[in-house]
């Protein structure tokens, strides 16, 4: 996550993630499950603009452009990054409002949402523009508050919000809320893919059966920590991914083609619906991303690994 101010706003980059490594270990009494993940962020932005709005109101615009191959910005129909909801419906609105409550301070804020992460998506799009939110209201306000401060408020917004305030991959456990940073490491080069249809995560995690033996996942820390790409690649691993193959046909049909290519590996993020290929290199991922596009499989992005 990146942050910067100009003479009036407060701006801020809220990287997509993905789930490298997914286990669902049980049910937890509270409703949610317990799982352990390792979540990656990537160099696929959406763009918070925050500006104080003296008037006391919160208000909140959002606009879709999405990054083509050229690396150039351009205006989609709805269906290349799925509906995003507006006002209240809007997590960066309820984030912005449950800080204002919790700081006892009534000042306005006039927002604008630029996205780039498609929704429903397994790349939290929504839970990386509420901690965008979180940072640019206690800048733009001057708050002090500390980033474990701002922690506690992200979970309860969502499971996946505490991740984005850690800035780098990390080993998220509990429902997701625990955070445990990796050392810095190498950046590895993804292809994304998002189809034309989404899922719900309820949906999803409501199919999924968890393994009586979960999977470790030490192996691909140990491949991470020396930077092996073709080691990390066979260890790709998400127990999400069958439920939610069951439930979306297309989905079956986009794992066939991700097979067909030359990736080290490939597998979904989070509960879908976007699959993603590890490459070797920049190039390669370039290459590999124009040939999905060409096929009309969805929205292809060529990414890296950020932090």
């Amino acid at each position: 996550m990146l942050l910067w101010r100009t003479a009036t706003q407060v701006v801020v980059e809220a990287p997509a993630k993905l789930n490298l490594f997914f286990e669902v270990l049980g049910k937890r009494g509270d409703g949610f499950h317990e799982i352990e993940t390792l979540m990656a962020p990537i160099g696929l932005w959406d763009t918070l603009y925050f500006e104080e709005d003296r008037s006391g109101q919160i208000r909140l615009d959002c606009r879709q452009a999405i990054r083509g191959l050229p690396g150039e910005p351009i205006d989609p129909p709805d269906t290349q990054l799925g509906c995003v909801p507006e006002g209240a419906g809007n997590l960066v609105f309820r984030a912005v409002e449950l800080l204002r409550q919790r700081a006892g301070v009534r000042r306005g804020a006039a927002l604008r949402l630029v996205k780039r992460i498609p929704v429903a998506a397994g790349l939290g799009g929504g839970s990386t523009d509420a901690a965008a939110a979180l940072v640019a209201a206690n800048e733009g306000w001057r708050l002090g508050w500390s980033r474990r401060a701002l922690a506690d408020l992200a979970a309860e917004l969502g499971s996946d919000v505490p991740f984005f305030l850690s800035g780098g991959p990390a080993v998220c456990r509990g429902r997701g809320e625990r955070i445990e940073p990796l050392e810095p490491c190498r950046a590895f080069d993804f292809v994304v893919v998002r189809p034309a249809v989404g899922l719900s995560t309820a949906n999803v995690y409501k199919a999924c059966q968890p393994a009586g033996k979960p999977r470790s996942m030490v192996a691909i820390l140990d491949a991470i920590s020396k930077g092996n790409a073709a080691r990390v690649g066979r260890l790709l691993f998400n127990r999400l991914e069958p439920a939610a193959v069951a439930l979306c046909g297309e989905l079956a049909r986009l794992r066939e083609n991700m097979a067909r290519q030359d990736f080290l590996g490939y597998g979904m993020s989070g509960s879908g619906t976007c699959y993603f290929g590890l490459c070797r290199h920049t190039r390669h991922a370039r290459r590999v991303a124009g040939r999905l596009q060409a096929t009309g499989v969805g929205t292809v992005f060529a990414v890296r690994g950020s932090r």
